[in-house]
C-alpha cells in the first residue's frame, strides 16, 4: 500500500511504526459555529482511508480532537451571552450529529483542548527547558524557530521565506525575537476562560494542543498525520516542531493532506455568499450523496462543489442502490440450486472488480477510481443476473457490492429499507412505552408515524403497519 507523502513529495509505502497496527491522527474542527462542507471533506476522506486499513487487517487508532478553547469561540460565546464551555459543548454535540449525517466512524479518541492542560503545560516546560522556548514580560511563552534546525519541511521553505512572507499570519509581539516565533502560552484577557502555569494565568496557543493530544493518545512517534492542505502551514509545520523538539523522535511518518473544497469554482467565504454548512446541504441532498460526492475525486485533488456535481453525484449512487435492490428484489424468486458453470465463471470475473478496488485504494486512497470499480461491478451484475439466477450467485453479487461500498462508508441500502427498520425500531419503543405504562409515549409515537403515512394497526397477532 502506498500514500502521498507531503513531508517527502512522494508516494512511499507504508510502513508503520508497529506492523498491523496504525497511529492516525487528523486535526478536527474548532467548535464555535455548524461544520462547513470544506470541514466534511478530511473527515470524510481519512474516515474512508481509515475504513480500507481495518478492511486490509490493520488495528486503526484513530485519533481526531476538538479545539475548544480559541478566539472565535469566546467571540461567539460573548455573541450569544454564553460561557465558552457552553458554546463548545453545544457545537461538538451537533459536530457528531453531523458526523453521524455523514457516516463518519467515531474515533478511537476525540479529546479536547481543554481537557489537555496538565500535557500541555508540561510540555511547553520541557520546550523551555531543552531551550527551544523563551518567556517574555507578560509571560507569553513563544516557540523560537531558529533553534529547530528542520523548520519548513513539510513546507518545503526556509526560515528566510517564511520569515519574509508570512508576518501577516503571525502572533505579534514587541519582544518576539523572529517573525515566524509562534505562541505556546499566552495571557488571559478579562472575561476569557484561563488555566494557571508557571508564566501567567492563560491558555495555550492552537499549535502546542495538536501535538499534546497526539503524543497522549498515540504517543511520541506516529504513524500518520493528516488534515486540509491549508494546515501544512503554520499548523502542522509548527506541530512538527514542538514534538520532535520535545520528544526527540519523529513526530509523523507519513503526512496526508487533502485537497481545497471550491463552490462554484470560487473560494469559499462568507462575504461571497457560497458558505455551506452540513446541516444547510442536508436541506437539500441526503447526506449519502455528500458523502459519495468527496468520495468520487481523489483526494489530494481540488475539489469544485456545484448543484450540477451534486446531481450527477447523486444519480451515480441511485444506479449502485437500485442494482443492489435490484439484486434483492430477484433474491426473493431465485432458484435455490448449486451455482452453474456460467455463474461460477461469472463471479471469477466479477471478483477482478474487488481486485480492481483494492488496488485503487492502495494507490495513495484512489477513492475515485475505487468507485469506478464499483460501477464496473454494479454494470456486470445488472447484466449477468436475472431470474433465472441461483441464490447463491445473487447472494455472492450483493456481498461483493456491499463489501465494496461498506469499506467507502457508502450505504447501498435504499430509502424504503431505512425507512422500513427506523417504523420497526419506533413500533419497538411504542410497545416498550406501552408495557410501562407511559401511554403518552406511545400515543407520541403513534403520531409521529402517522406524521409519517404509516398506520399502526393492533391486532391478536402483534403490531401491524402500512403506508397510507
Amino acid at each position: 500500500m502506498k500514500i502521498y507523502n507531503t513531508l517527502t513529495k512522494t508516494k512511499e509505502e507504508l510502513k508503520t511504526i508497529e506492523p498491523g497496527k496504525v497511529r492516525m491522527y487528523v486535526c478536527g474542527p474548532t467548535v464555535y459555529n455548524y461544520i462547513h462542507i470544506g470541514n466534511a471533506r478530511p473527515m470524510i476522506v481519512f474516515d474512508a482511508f481509515r475504513r480500507f486499513l481495518e478492511y486490509k487487517g490493520y488495528e486503526v487508532y484513530y485519533v481526531s480532537n476538538f479545539t475548544d478553547v480559541d478566539d472565535k469561540i469566546i467571540k461567539r460565546a460573548i455573541e450569544e451571552n454564553k460561557t465558552p464551555e457552553e458554546v463548545a459543548e453545544f457545537y461538538i454535540k451537533a459536530c457528531r450529529e453531523d458526523m453521524k449525517g455523514l457516516n463518519i466512524k467515531e474515533a478511537t479518541f476525540s479529546p479536547r483542548a481543554t481537557m489537555e492542560m496538565d500535557g500541555i503545560i508540561e510540555m511547553i516546560q520541557t520546550l523551555i527547558d531543552k531551550g527551544y522556548a523563551y518567556v517574555v514580560s507578560d509571560g507569553t511563552v513563544y516557540y523560537e524557530t531558529d533553534k529547530f534546525s528542520d523548520y519548513g519541511k513539510l513546507s518545503h521553505k526556509n526560515i528566510e521565506e517564511l520569515q519574509a512572507g508570512h508576518r501577516d499570519i503571525k502572533v505579534t509581539g514587541e519582544e518576539k525575537k523572529k517573525s515566524t516565533d509562534f505562541v505556546l502560552w499566552k495571557p488571559k484577557k478579562d472575561g476569557e476562560p484561563y488555566w494557571d502555569s508557571p508564566w501567567c494565568k492563560g491558555r495555550p496557543g492552537w499549535h502546542i494542543e495538536c501535538s499534546c493530544m497526539a503524543k497522549a493518545y498515540l504517543g511520541d512517534g506516529i504513524d500518520i498525520h493528516a488534515g486540509g492542505e491549508d494546515l501544512i502551514f503554520p499548523h502542522h509545520e509548527n506541530e512538527i516542531a514542538q514534538s520532535e523538539a520535545a520528544n526527540g523522535v519523529t513526530f509523523s511518518k507519513y503526512w496526508m493532506h487533502n485537497g481545497f473544497l471550491n463552490i462554484n469554482n470560487h473560494k469559499m467565504s462568507k462575504s461571497a455568499g457560497n458558505f455551506f454548512t452540513v446541516r444547510e446541504i442536508a436541506e437539500k441532498y441526503d447526506l449519502k450523496v455528500l458523502r459519495f460526492f468527496m468520495l468520487s475525486a481523489h483526494y489530494r485533488s481540488p475539489l469544485n462543489f456545484s448543484d450540477d456535481l451534486m446531481e450527477a453525484a447523486k444519480r451515480g449512487l441511485e444506479r449502485i442502490v437500485t442494482a443492489a435492490d435490484n439484486l434483492r428484489f430477484l433474491l426473493e424468486n431465485a432458484e435455490d440450486r448449486e451455482l452453474s458453470d456460467i455463474e461460477s465463471e461469472n463471479l471469477k470475473k466479477a471478483n477482478k472488480y474487488s481486485v480492481k478496488f483494492d488496488e485503487a485504494m492502495s494507490d495513495d486512497a484512489n477513492s475515485a477510481d475505487a468507485i469506478s470499480a464499483i460501477f464496473e461491478l454494479v454494470k456486470f451484475a445488472n447484466s449477468t443476473a436475472d431470474k433465472k439466477s441461483s441464490i447463491s450467485y445473487i447472494k455472492e453479487l450483493i456481498s461483493q457490492i456491499e463489501t465494496l461500498c461498506n469499506v467507502l462508508g457508502i450505504e447501498v441500502k435504499s430509502e424504503d429499507e431505512i425507512l422500513d427498520e427506523d417504523i420497526e425500531a419506533l413500533i419497538m419503543q411504542r410497545q416498550q412505552a406501552r408495557k410501562e405504562k407511559n401511554f403518552a409515549r406511545a400515543d407520541e409515537i403513534r403520531d409521529m408515524l402517522l406524521e409519517k403515512g404509516i398506520i399502526l394497526e393492533d391486532t391478536r397477532q402483534g403490531v401491524k403497519w402500512k403506508r397510507a
